[in-house]
């Protein structure tokens, strides 16, 4: 008996943003690289998830991630493997490199 192998087809992306992706592969990477455990990041995550979802419903696109990110900023502040004020400032740094750049070119700090 022979097995073929599965093919997927995706009509949509699996992430609405870059950024969504990109936070989603820092997130794996920090945790295969052995920084956490990823059951320790589910509760984080499902903590943060409830907190935000008391104010509003949560749609599950980019108020998901906006979540996320809040989660892991804290879970590395919470670890040790950032400071709150770094991570403060590289997120003003890159709001003030995202507005000031010219639209369709990439963006740096």
């Amino acid at each position: 008996m022979t097995l073929s192998p599965i093919s997927y087809v995706f009509d949509e992306p699996s992430f609405e943003e870059p950024w969504h992706a990109q936070l989603f592969a820092l997130t794996v990477s920090l945790n295969e690289a052995g920084h956490f455990r990823w059951s320790d990041w589910a509760n984080a995550f499902g903590a943060k998830l409830k907190e935000h979802g008391v104010s509003k419903d949560l749609n599950g696109g980019e108020d998901y991630f906006i979540a996320w990110l809040a989660a892991l900023e804290g879970f590395l502040v919470e670890r040790n493997l950032g400071e709150a004020e770094t991570l403060k400032e590289l997120k003003q740094a890159w709001t003030q490199a995202y507005l000031t750049t010219p639209h369709g070119a990439p963006v740096s700090i």
